[in-house]
């Protein structure tokens, strides 16, 4: 194996994540390395508010950042070094802050190249490029969500989208232009996008030109052409794009999207593809911008979302299951005597609101500190009821710190199924520590005896974060083959707040590689 620390004069990119937690500026920083690294990477905490940094997609155990989860947070005026060991991945993940809404300002790609000598199993691009979409809000952001807590009532959306830290064109004001591309006619190029938003799930298109996907959540798939990109928080889509359009400017566009009837920001923001030897004010060229709710759309690009399944990159999706779990996705209101409607807004999996704990799980687990957790998530919803109809009466959840136990080298099988309670809405799902396949998906109400006929399991594409339809399921697999705890929840932060989330309790197997290694001694302490 290829073992270099990453130092200046690598070449694959910087050497340390040196990152700055600044309430309303966004730092967006790239990490490069290659299969087998050992990374250091050090958040310097220099903002007022406390924070943990997460990659989301590696597999990194104490590492992982979740505040609370597998770590305690990194006070102000301190530093932490997360060291971790990059193997068998490659790709585009995003990193970025894990404790409240502070990854709105805090974020970036990690870019993990092949081993020396592997080449990519498509033609290799002319160059490599990271395209990062997110949302910026004129207010702190800790003030959004902390007045909406208080209020018991949704946060105010974003005021704009940005690529790359860019707003995009501002009138009378050409020194704040939107972010530009610069490519030269007829070289290819492999754009590496990265949904860093919120709470908003988006379209990319580059006018005129089609995108060849080749890879998704460091996942490699089957090439396919398409002119937009979806995306949801969190997820990550390698393309390549061919410069074969006349010199020109063209226009970039990222766009929501969004098919439930609730409040979201709705700005499209604007960069700029511009080709070697083209004029100084030249008209740019134009693109349609998806409709908000073009459903068919991302439909039709998940369906096309294929692993590559060769010999050298298999598609190891589990045949036969030992875990078979079925969680609804719902949004509720509980009582709440302070909140301006006498009730606030809570999000569960399977009835139950997540409540974080004072210290972090990974470390009352390992050091077996009673009365933290306890492992009685429920495998199947509390009452079945038609989740994708009428919404019950009874709205409010249950509350608790509650896991799910996994032996170790487990398989796994969650149907993810929305409800309409409130409101039907799209929810991108994550899961931390462990990658899994997209066996299946539809509308309505899973139906155990008809759908799982049609499961993909020859070549499910392979993500860490899929997004479960509006008033819809998504089936997945998985092996537990990496032990600790792990954090599943709702990419949308707002639903992250409200409740929607959960952990793995993945048991250790037999021997030193199979088993959690002790915590690194310098580990943040609450």
């Amino acid at each position: 194996m290829d073992h270099r620390s990453m130092n200046p004069v690598d070449p694959v990119g910087p050497p340390v994540l040196q990152a700055l937690a600044y309430s309303t500026s966004s730092v967006v920083l790239p990490v490069s390395a290659r299969r087998a690294h050992r990374c250091p990477d050090t958040p310097d905490q220099m903002s007022p508010s406390r924070s943990t940094t997460n990659a989301s997609g590696t597999q990194l155990g104490w590492s992982d950042g979740p505040a609370y989860i597998t770590q305690c947070p990194i006070q102000p005026g301190r530093n932490y070094i997360y060291n971790f060991t990059l193997t068998g991945q490659r790709g585009t993940l995003l990193w970025h802050a894990h404790d409240s809404w502070l990854r709105a300002t805090l974020h970036g790609a990690i870019v993990i190249l092949p081993k020396r000598g592997t080449p990519y199993p498509f033609p290799t691009p002319d160059e490599e490029k990271i395209i990062i979409m997110a949302e910026w809000w004129k207010s702190d952001v800790e003030d959004v969500i902390n007045q909406a807590a208080q209020s018991g009532l949704p946060p105010n959306v974003s005021d704009a989208h940005t690529i790359n830290g860019r707003v995009g064109p501002l009138p009378g004001c050409s020194s704040q232009g939107g972010y530009t591309l610069h490519v030269e006619s007829d070289k290819t190029y492999m754009l590496r996008i990265v949904n860093a938003a919120l709470n908003d799930e988006l379209f990319f298109k580059v006018a005129g030109h089609s995108l060849t996907v080749v890879e998704v959540d460091a996942s490699y798939t089957k090439p396919f052409q398409t002119d937009t990109i979806y995306t949801g928080p969190g997820q990550t889509t390698n393309a390549i794009l061919t410069a074969n359009q006349g010199i020109g400017k063209y226009f970039i566009t990222a766009s929501p999207f969004m098919d439930a009837p609730i409040g979201f920001d709705n700005a499209t923001v604007i960069a700029t593809l511009r080709y070697k030897g083209t004029p100084v004010n030249p008209t740019a060229i134009l693109t349609s911008i998806p409709p908000r709710n073009a459903t068919p759309l991302t439909d039709a690009f998940v369906d096309s979302l294929r692993s590559l399944n060769s010999k050298q990159y298999p598609a190891d999706v589990p045949l036969t299951i030992d875990h078979s779990l079925f969680f609804t996705i719902s949004v509720g209101a509980n009582p709440c005597a302070t909140c301006v409607n006498g009730s606030k807004l809570v999000s569960a999996f399977n009835n139950v609101s997540f409540v974080m704990p004072s210290i972090s799980l990974l470390q009352a687990y390992y050091y077996n500190v009673k009365g933290v957790y306890t492992l009685d998530f429920p495998a199947n919803p509390p009452i079945p009821f038609n989740y994708t109809g009428t919404s019950p009466a009874n709205l409010q959840t249950t509350n608790g710190t509650r896991l799910y136990r996994l032996e170790y080298n487990s398989t796994v099988q969650i149907v993810l199924q929305g409800t309409a309670i409130i409101a039907p809405e799209s929810h991108p799902t994550h899961l931390h520590g462990l990658n899994f396949f997209v066996v299946g998906k539809g509308l309505g109400n899973f139906d155990p005896k008809k759908d799982p006929e049609k499961f993909n399991l020859v070549d499910p594409v392979e993500r860490n974060t899929v997004s479960v339809p509006t008033a819809g399921w998504t089936a997945i697999r998985f092996r537990a083959n990496n032990p600790g705890i792990w954090f599943l929840h709702c990419h949308l932060e707002v639903h992250t707040s409200w409740g929607l989330k959960m952990a793995f309790l993945v048991e250790n197997g037999e021997g030193q590689n199979e088993s959690l290694p002790p915590p690194p001694t310098d580990l943040p302490t609450c």
